[in-house]
């Protein structure tokens, strides 16, 4: 944290300081594994339930940590340390006072699906000016966001910031300390309803992030999403979709053998995009990228460029050809809408669709009726099998009807897989993380047909 003092982070959070011989040495990078504290790095002492950092502020200065944030100073630990009442707040405090000495555009991308997929295309795109800091991985919380902004530099000329949240309050705390100059929303849809309780509830939770933007800030919305294109806001809004009235739009939407192509057109752009990713939900990380692109005065050239170089995290809708069939390898998570997406994006490649869905999780009371419904539209879209297991597999096959079929376990519905697949098929395999539903995957990628 380029600036950011020993002595100036005690100032800021209003804690004490042990053992510190040099209070004007410069905190680095927020770390909160020690086995990955590289020498300058600022280590952050978090009590889990089954591990507690405090029990490793001594090997994290034996790697070079500048300083460690803590609740106590173990028994032989010298410092330097920085005590404190509670690490998190401290974090907070900590953060937001560095944010508030950087002055470069902040992108703060929130929604309930394909937050990390818009990181991605976003920072792909801004590449092609600016030197970017993203998230990285799904380091989206409040945790992980104060690590993100730890890592911005007077080097980086701009940041993109996954910002991911369960409960209300929790988006007002992340963008009180990322305080975004511009935001991005997804689409609001059917997450975290455990907690959020409906779509308004979902709006209402991921719009806190407004609160600690200016008035006259940008926001890009989905504008197909009629919550997000509806709700009023002091912000100046940017819509974009596949929807007619959108201010920016893709149109001559294809896929192709190497992923999606269409042209982004509006706001007087018109961008060639060719996009190295299969499904519909990559055409509007496509327009998220060029939305912010254009707001950051980018060159059409620059963000087809940008959108062409994108590259795939993780097991996000990765298609590949194993030799006997076509998988959509889309395990990493999944709710109703990204499912339904899934599902639409499965029917545009040649080949018999199957579908082999798992659970999804944090749904809340009407988890059971939301299974059924996304068997039932795999089944009305044409899916020839939907083959599913877990906790709400049931559920799934019973809405898919004659075309469903429930397995005890991910290992049954494995070893009925030689059986019930055909060569030249189109797989698609949609589950949330928990369900573990990569193990189907890489069984589907072994088998010979």
């Amino acid at each position: 944290m380029d600036g950011m003092s020993i002595e100036r982070a005690s100032l800021v959070c209003g804690g004490a300081l042990c053992g510190v011989e040099n209070a004007q040495a410069e905190l680095g990078r927020v770390v909160i594994d020690s086995r990955a504290v590289q020498p300058g790095d600022f280590f952050v002492a978090y009590k889990g339930e089954r591990v507690d950092g405090h029990d490793y502020i001594a090997s994290a200065l034996a790697r070079g940590a500048v300083c460690c944030l803590a609740e106590r100073l173990p028994e032989g630990v010298r410092g330097p340390v920085l005590l404190v009442r509670d690490v998190q707040t401290a974090l907070e405090q900590i953060t937001a006072a560095y944010r508030e000495t950087l002055r470069l555009p902040v992108i703060g991308i929130t929604g309930s699906v394909g937050k990390t997929s818009a990181k991605e295309m976003i920072a792909a795109v801004l590449a092609r000016r600016f030197r970017v800091l993203k998230t990285e991985a799904n380091l989206n919380n409040q945790i992980g966001v104060p690590m993100t902004l730890s890592r911005i530099t007077r080097a980086h000329e701009a940041a993109v910031v996954e910002m991911g949240i369960s409960g209300f309050g929790e988006m007002r705390t992340l963008s009180r300390i990322a305080k975004p100059t511009l935001g991005v929303f997804t689409v609001i849809g059917h997450a975290h309803l455990e907690f959020l309780h409906d779509l308004n509830g979902v709006l209402r939770a991921k719009t806190e992030m407004l609160e600690n933007m200016a008035d006259n800030a940008w926001i890009a919305v989905n504008g197909d999403d009629p919550l997000l294109r509806d709700f009023p806001c002091k912000q100046r809004k940017l819509s974009f979709g596949l929807e007619e009235g959108n201010l920016l739009r893709a149109v001559d939407v294809a896929q192709t053998a190497g992923g999606t192509r269409c042209r982004i057109v509006g706001l007087g752009h018109e961008i060639a995009a060719e996009i190295p990713a299969f499904g519909k939900h990559m055409v509007y990380a496509a327009l998220e990228g060029a939305a912010v692109g254009i707001l950051l005065g980018m060159e059409d050239a620059e963000i087809a460029e940008g959108i062409r170089r994108f590259e795939l995290v993780g097991r996000r809708a990765a298609v590949c050809d194993t030799g006997s069939l076509t998988l959509v390898d889309d395990s990493y998570n999944a709710n109703p809408d990204s499912v339904k997406c899934g599902v639409d994006s499965l029917l545009t490649l040649p080949g018999r669709p199957v579908c082999i869905l798992g659970d999804m999780l944090e749904l809340g009371e009407g988890a059971a009726q939301m299974h059924f419904g996304v068997g039932r539209y795999a089944k009305e879209r044409g899916a020839a099998l939907v083959l599913s297991c877990g906790e709400y597999g049931a559920e799934i096959a019973e809405g898919a009807g004659e075309s469903g079929r429930c397995f005890e376990s991910a290992e049954a519905l494995i070893a009925a897989l030689p059986g019930l697949l055909q060569k030249g098929d189109a797989v698609l395999v949609k589950a949330s993380r928990g369900a573990r539903f990569e193990r189907v995957s890489e069984a589907i990628k072994e088998l010979v047909l």
